[in-house]
């Protein structure tokens, strides 16, 4: 019994002090893989298909400064006032659970990052226990500006296409950082679907998604940087 008590302590010191630890290399040092990256790749193989896998890291500082306006107007408007979990939106996906209607999800970019960067995508009570710690972690760590710059980067935006410098190369032609406010609204109108919806040839829905988005960014400031 001492046995398996030291075990389990050993245990619990190794998980905390590890993923402490990853956080704390990631607060400075670009992430240049996540696991979502991984499993799309080994479902290519899977499937016979050619490897797809799109990644470009860049500060962001050489992003457009409307690229992080346009997410937050999408995904997550109060992401600057909250410590990485939305109440009001998770009261509001409850109350749609309880009545039965369609719900949305209520996860904020932070704790949209922690999934990306840490965690797997297939749902589960345990993956949204982790999703919790480590939202808390890089809230603590990390800080806003850390959090909007790795989401940025890590994103899927397309199929085998992840994160904005990415992006604009491959449906845009262009860099990041010149990225125009309709265009960083069309890459915010994919992200609940990015292998449904596509940037680079926009359905009529897309181009009604990101009209609802430009004008929602006309009350989000731009986002603030160093």
């Amino acid at each position: 019994m001492r046995k398996l008590q030291l075990l389990l302590r050993w245990i619990v010191l190794l998980f905390f002090g590890s993923t402490i630890l990853a956080v704390l290399i990631y607060k400075w040092c670009p992430v240049y893989v996540t696991p979502l990256m991984i499993i799309r790749c080994a479902q290519q193989v899977s499937r016979g298909e050619k490897l797809r896998l799109k990644h470009h890291w860049v500060p962001l500082d050489s992003m457009s400064i409307y690229m992080p306006v346009a997410v937050m107007a999408s995904e997550d408007q109060r992401f600057l006032d909250h410590n990485g979990f939305d109440f009001i939106e998770i009261n509001k996906t409850l109350e749609e659970r309880r009545s039965g209607k369609r719900f949305r999800g209520g996860s904020t970019i932070s704790q949209q990052t922690a999934k990306n960067v840490f965690l797997w995508p297939k749902a589960s009570w345990v993956r949204k226990g982790l999703e919790a710690y480590f939202t808390v972690l890089i809230e603590l760590i990390w800080g806003k500006e850390r959090i909007m710059e790795v989401y940025l980067n890590s994103v899927e935006m397309g199929d085998g296409i992840y994160g904005a410098e990415a992006v604009a190369q491959q449906h845009f032609g262009r860099r990041a950082i010149t990225l125009t406010r309709p265009n960083c609204a069309l890459i915010a109108a994919t992200l609940p679907n990015p292998l449904k919806f596509c940037s680079k040839e926009p359905s009529s829905y897309m181009l009604k998604r990101q009209t609802a988005i430009m004008t929602q960014m006309r009350h989000i400031d731009v986002f603030p940087r160093k």
